[in-house]
C-alpha cells in the first residue's frame, strides 16, 4: 500500500518548528533504515519530556514517513493549534467518554491507508525517577493486533535533560543532545488470530516495551529495572500506607477495593477496563 503525503500543514507545521529545535539540540539519529519506506506501521516510543513529540516528530519527518499522533482531544477545537492538529492529520483521543474507543478505530483505519501511527504507549510521560519507560497500555498493542502492521520500537533520550518530565523551565546550557534509536520491528505473530482478550493484550504490550526498553540501554550505556516502574502498584501502595495509618489511628482496618486490587486491564466495578475508562 502506497504513503500518505506529506501535505501542506505539515511542511508548515516543520518550517516553524525545526528552526527552534536545531538550535536548542544537537541530534544523535540512528535506525532510520528501520522505517517502512512503504505501507501503514506503527512506531512505539518512550516518553519523557514534553518536548521529545516535537523532536521525535522532526526525527520521523525527515525520513519521510510523517507520524501521525494520539492526541488530547482538547487540542483539536480551536484556533491555529486546533486547525493544525486537524491538518497534520493527528489522531484526537476521547478520554473518559463515550467515544474514548474512537482513536483506536481512527488508527487503524490510518494504518490501512498506509500510514504511520505514533503510539506513546505509556500513555503519558514516565514516572519512573530514572526515567526508564514505565507499564504501558495496550493500545499499540491492539491495533498492531487487529492490523497486523510492523511494530517499530524507537527509544530517545536527550529532551527530557532540556525540560525534565513535569518541570516548567528548561536547562537550556549546555546544549542539550537528542538521541534517538529505533530498532527492527517487533514479531507479534505469535499473538495473531487470536482471542484478544485482556491478557494477551498485555503480554504483546510487555513484549513492545521489552524491546523499546533494550534500545534505551543502549543509548545510556546502562541496564533498566528489572521491573518496569508501575504507577497504579505505586497508587495502590500508597492508598495501603494511608489506610494503614488511619486503621492504627482508629483501632481497626480498612481494605482495599476490588478496583484498587485489579491487574491493569482488567474490567473493574462500574464498567470498562482501565484503559476504556482513560486511567
Amino acid at each position: 500500500m502506497s504513503r500518505r503525503r506529506i501535505g501542506f500543514w505539515y511542511r508548515f507545521a516543520a518550517v516553524l518548528c525545526k528552526p527552534p529545535l536545531v538550535v536548542l539540540i544537537k541530534r544523535d539519529w540512528r535506525g532510520m533504515e528501520h522505517i517502512p519506506a512503504d505501507g501503514g506501521f506503527i512506531t512505539a516510543v518512550n516518553h519523557n519530556s514534553h518536548v521529545d513529540p516535537f523532536a521525535y516528530a522532526h526525527y520521523q519527518y525527515n525520513t519521510g514517513r510523517v507520524p501521525r499522533f494520539l492526541a488530547k482531544s482538547g487540542l483539536f477545537k480551536k484556533g491555529f493549534v486546533g486547525a493544525a492538529m486537524r491538518g497534520t492529520g493527528q489522531i484526537p483521543v476521547y478520554r473518559e467518554s463515550t467515544d474514548a474507543l474512537s482513536a483506536f478505530r481512527a488508527a487503524i483505519d490510518a494504518v490501512e491507508r498506509g500510514e504511520c501511527v505514533a503510539f506513546y504507549p505509556e500513555g503519558t510521560l514516565t514516572r519512573d525517577p530514572d526515567g526508564w519507560p514505565m507499564t504501558a497500555k495496550t493500545g499499540a498493542a491492539r491495533v498492531a493486533l487487529q492490523t497486523k502492521c510492523p511494530v517499530v520500537p524507537v527509544a530517545q533520550w536527550g529532551c527530557n535533560e532540556l525540560l525534565p518530565p513535569y518541570a516548567k523551565k528548561p536547562h537550556l546550557f549546555p546544549r542539550k543532545t537528542h538521541q534517538v534509536l529505533a530498532g527492527p520491528p517487533v514479531d507479534l505473530s505469535r499473538f495473531y488470530d487470536q482471542e484478544m482478550t485482556a491478557d494477551l493484550l498485555r503480554e504483546a504490550t510487555e513484549v513492545i516495551m521489552a524491546a523499546i526498553t533494550r534500545l534505551l540501554e543502549e543509548i545510556r550505556g546502562e541496564k533498566a529495572p528489572e521491573t518496569p516502574y508501575d504507577p497504579r502498584r505505586e497508587r495502590i501502595e500508597q492508598r495501603r500506607k494511608t489506610r494503614a495509618q488511619a486503621g492504627a489511628r482508629d483501632g481497626g482496618a480498612v481494605s482495599l477495593t476490588a478496583a484498587e486490587t485489579a491487574p491493569a486491564g482488567t474490567e473493574v466495578p462500574g464498567g470498562g477496563t482501565e484503559e476504556e475508562n482513560g486511567k
